[in-house]
């Protein structure tokens, strides 16, 4: 019998340090538009600064408060950047889950495929400074469990969408190939985000191809 595949749900992410957890918990409407509005201008400003320069009183300073009031919401720069990747992961999930309710078993294997990238890269290009979030995620300690994150998500989700399309492998096997479709896909978005017009188009073409042709070495679609 196969093994069960593991899905990520809100009870099984880690849950914040209290040192990167918001001073308080937004509750009405204003305070949500604040904590929203420091998060947006946080990426503005990563976009413009990068994370070395960024700190807790340029961040105030752009949004026209007082740094106290800044810490009445967020304690520091890295719960800023927790919460942002939070939001960011919540984006990811909600794109994986619509892909969940495709009818993948019924798509082509290069439509599939094409869809998932263009949802994909529509993520990656709603957020703000996402090369720099990426990798404050992956190389900053307090933000490392994002990354993680992420990529359990990903990677069960798509062994998932695998088995669904014919890719009948040992669940560790499907596993294997949602880290592989991961990492392909996560590093050339982040090139493609920067590019425009006909080189972006030809990437993603190249994208497409790659892809096709790692999962129709497994799938049926192709026969």
């Amino acid at each position: 019998m196969e093994e069960q595949e593991p899905k990520l749900t809100e009870n099984r992410r880690v849950k914040a340090a209290p040192d990167l957890a918001p001073r308080n918990a937004p509750v009405q409407g204003r305070s949500k538009l604040r904590s929203k509005q420091i998060i947006d201008v946080t990426g503005e400003l990563l976009e413009r600064v990068g994370l070395d320069d960024l700190n807790t009183i340029l961040i105030a300073k752009e949004v026209g408060i007082s740094v106290g009031s800044l810490y009445h919401y967020f304690p520091n720069k890295h719960a800023i950047l927790y919460a942002m990747g939070s939001r960011w992961l919540e984006t990811v999930e909600a794109a994986l889950d619509e892909i969940a309710r495709w009818p993948v078993e019924d798509l082509p294997l290069e439509t599939l495929v094409e869809q998932m990238l263009a949802l994909k890269l529509k993520t990656y290009k709603q957020q703000k400074a996402i090369l720099t979030l990426v990798q404050a995620m992956f190389s900053v300690p307090e933000l490392r469990e994002l990354d993680e994150q992420h990529d359990e998500l990903e990677i069960s989700r798509m062994a998932e969408v695998f088995k669904r399309i014919g890719i009948n492998r040992h669940l560790k096997e499907r596993e294997r190939l949602g880290r592989l479709y991961l990492e392909v896909t996560h590093s050339v978005m982040l090139v493609v985000v920067n590019q425009k017009g006909e080189r972006a188009k030809r990437t993603l073409a190249d994208l497409k191809m790659i892809i096709c042709n790692l999962l129709g070495q497994y799938s049926p679609k192709n026969d």
